[in-house]
């Protein structure tokens, strides 16, 4: 017996002799991950959407012909009422014109008095003073 049919044979005792040297093994199924821990950990939350508190602000000014995102109306209004409390503006005048020069083109200086009443009502009605001089006169 010499060629393939030899090599043959031993191929196959020697998977034998493999398979009875081997002890079985348990079959088990794959491990898994343990699952994510819960405490002492938070749950993650998504993004919430714009504040609503600057929400009603939009809507009043939006009232008034004046569009744009909330974001940014609402960033205006509060910077408006910051540079009332520091002074920059002396009047309700001074604000409309800071105001209107921050809205698109072709707002009205009424426009901007109108923002300026919504903005001290909603963001710093400690200022509200400055609204009620400049409709005094």
């Amino acid at each position: 017996m010499r060629g393939p049919t030899k090599l043959l044979i031993s191929a196959a005792f020697a998977a034998s002799a493999i398979a009875l040297a081997v002890p079985a093994l348990p079959s088990t199924a794959p491990a898994q991950a343990d699952p994510p821990p819960t405490a002492p950990y938070p749950t993650p939350r998504t993004p919430s959407p714009p504040s609503d508190y600057d929400a009603p602000f939009k809507n009043t000014v939006n009232g008034f012909g004046i569009y744009q995102p909330q974001d940014q109306l609402a960033w205006l209004g509060k910077i408006t009422c910051d540079r009332l409390s520091r002074g920059v503006d002396h009047d309700a005048h001074q604000s409309a014109t800071f105001i209107q020069r921050n809205l698109p083109r072709g707002t009205t200086e009424g426009q901007s008095l109108q923002f300026l009443g919504a903005a001290v009502d909603h963001y710093c009605p400690d200022q509200v003073g400055v609204v009620q001089a400049a409709a005094a006169h």
